[in-house]
């Protein structure tokens, strides 16, 4: 009994007819490798190129083997005491011509004394979070939560609430930025529609005290950078974060002052 999947007149009966006498391995019109010699054959544009991403080659799989020198890493560690040793000879001599008087021209590696000494910050440097305000003092924020869906640090907490202008739909009643999880990485910056949110204030974050809530920024503090901003200008901030340093003053935003 023939199946009718052999029956001369089946579609696999044709195929295995034009199979008869072909021998092996031999590409078939329409398979895949009829369509990738045809891809490949050399009347076709660009078939060497093919050809030679689809063929690897030898030089490719050949792995060069270390030299002695190479393996113990002699030269390497000796290359590296070298730059080392250029650099502080020739620091330790301009510093002390420097006390004499001389070579003033040439300048020589200098550490930043800080917080007595500081260098400014470059304009596209993200510092620390502050909330714009509006015209009237209030915060432009709306509560939209794109910025905290934007954090890929979840650090943004939002609390909406009615606003007491009917024509304002809401506002944030708490608005809260984790500064321990924050990552600093300007996503809140792009997400937020109405300019409420900017890292454009030129310090980098405070230490804030000594416990994990110590350092969670409310509203208020936001709010305030901006203040500072507007009235005193782009340096008041890291004055008075470097005055606290100084005194002491350990106590964060989330955390009660302490008695007299």
């Amino acid at each position: 009994m023939v199946s009718e999947a052999n029956e001369p007149g089946s579609e696999s009966g044709k195929r295995s007819d034009d199979r008869r006498g072909v021998p092996e391995g031999t590409p078939q019109e329409g398979g895949a490798s009829s369509h990738l010699a045809a891809q490949l054959s050399p009347r076709s544009p660009g078939s060497f190129a093919a050809a030679a991403m689809v063929t690897p080659t030898a030089s490719c799989m050949e792995t060069r083997r270390l030299t002695l020198a190479e393996r113990l890493y002699l030269p390497q560690v000796v290359e590296g005491v070298a730059v080392t040793t250029r650099h502080f000879v020739r620091n330790l001599a301009l510093h002390t011509l420097h006390l004499f008087g001389l070579a003033r021209d040439k300048s020589a590696a200098v550490t930043t004394q800080y917080p007595e000494q500081r260098k400014p910050y470059s304009e596209g440097y993200r510092g620390a979070h502050r909330l714009t305000l509006k015209p009237d003092g209030s915060v432009r924020c709306t509560a939209c939560f794109l910025c905290a869906t934007a954090c890929p640090a979840r650090c943004i907490n939002i609390e909406a609430g009615e606003h007491p202008d009917p024509e304002v739909e809401k506002y944030p009643v708490r608005y809260e930025i984790d500064t321990l999880q924050c990552i600093y990485c300007g996503m809140c910056v792009e997400a937020c529609p109405c300019d409420a949110i900017r890292m454009d204030t030129f310090v980098h974050p405070r230490l804030w005290g000594y416990r994990r809530e110590d350092f969670i920024e409310p509203k208020a503090v936001l709010m305030e950078r901006s203040r500072i901003l507007e009235t005193r200008g782009r340096d008041a901030l890291m004055d008075d974060m470097q005055r606290a340093y100084q005194e002491g003053q350990d106590v964060g935003p989330a955390v009660e002052p302490k008695p007299a």
